[in-house]
């Protein structure tokens, strides 16, 4: 069966969510300070972009930038974080945990995506720190994840296409794989007729990068997105 291809915009306010809206994204993923690759975003946050929009929100649950080989202080913040965003009205939740050998720590993770029930859980760009993207990947599939969100090891997703293909093709049906990092106008098209994935993940982060962001840019970024994909459909 042929299916339509998804489009999730990461934000980290509630005017950047109501303009991705707007523009036709399907999903957000709410986070804070982008600029470092997102962090757990707060209540009030979640509330009012929930209050905004009625598309799915997809909460990240990360308590500090830098690795993602956490304390058991930070641990026990990531669960009350998960039970917190859940009760705020989060659609699904983004997190990922490594050990220090920077393998996928399974059993914290699987704790977490159980806690989650019945949210979907994405295992974010932690996976492109994995030295073994195949093992990494039946990891994940192990710890009862959704998804997975990768740049296949590159600093962006065009960068790291190859080991995106391959994943996609070796997820199969098990888990989604949702290539992002640079993904806009320019390069969606490419990535999607190369990779084949379902889902794409994109901040345009060179369009709200300034004090001055906007909005109407990012508007009609999106909605060419959205457009572009709405063109393809995959098997």
């Amino acid at each position: 069966m042929k299916k339509t291809i998804l489009l999730e915009i990461s934000v980290a306010s509630v005017e950047a969510a109501a303009t991705a809206k707007r523009g036709g994204a399907d999903r957000i993923e709410l986070c804070c300070d982008l600029s470092v690759g997102g962090i757990t975003p707060d209540l009030a946050s979640i509330r009012a972009v929930r209050q905004q929009i009625q598309i799915p929100i997809f909460v990240m649950i990360r308590p500090r930038a830098g690795d993602f080989v956490y304390s058991s202080a930070e641990f026990t913040q990531m669960k009350k974080s998960i039970g917190e965003s859940r009760d705020s009205g989060a659609d699904g939740l983004v997190f990922g945990i490594l050990k220090p050998n920077r393998a996928v720590d399974i059993e914290r993770t699987r704790e977490l995506v159980e806690l989650a029930q019945p949210l979907p859980v994405t295992f974010h760009r932690a996976f492109d720190a994995c030295p073994d993207f195949s093992q990494a990947l039946d990891y994940v599939v192990r710890c009862g994840a959704s998804r997975i969100l990768t740049s296949g090891g590159a600093a962006s997703a065009l960068g790291g296409v190859d080991n995106i293909a391959m994943l996609v093709k070796r997820a199969g049906e098990r888990i989604t794989i949702i290539p992002g990092a640079g993904i806009n106008t320019g390069n969606i098209l490419q990535l999607a007729t190369a990779t084949r994935a379902r889902e794409f993940h994109s901040g345009l982060s060179s369009v709200l990068a300034h004090q001055q962001a906007d909005y109407l840019r990012f508007e009609k970024e999106v909605r060419a997105m959205v457009k572009m994909l709405s063109t393809l459909t995959v098997d």
